[in-house]
């Protein structure tokens, strides 16, 4: 495959997984922590780790907009629910391993 058609399919998966994320909300970040060990924050800093390396500056908030589609903030504020108590226990018995 030539690399910049596999470039183009990577960014297209790419917006295809944030456009998931977007359209499952209820979909807590401890959620896909416990079940997948990675989250929207972790996608954001990977995503401002690789503009870095390709040598755009890029805050952190800047990238989970970029995740998020809107500011993590306001994100927040308008889906983020508590944790459970067995949410919580999962994700500590996950991290214990």
């Amino acid at each position: 495959m030539e690399d910049h058609k596999r470039l183009e399919i990577e960014a297209a998966t790419f917006r295809r997984l944030v456009s998931h994320l977007d359209a499952h909300k209820d979909v807590q970040n401890i959620d896909l922590m416990n079940l997948a060990s990675f989250c929207r924050n972790c996608l954001s800093k990977w995503y401002r780790a690789e503009a870095e390396e390709r040598g755009v500056e890029l805050d952190y908030e800047s990238a989970r907009e970029v995740v998020y589609g809107m500011p993590y903030a306001l994100w927040k504020e308008k889906y983020q629910t508590e944790a459970t108590q067995a949410q919580l226990d999962k994700f500590e018995d996950r991290t214990a391993d």
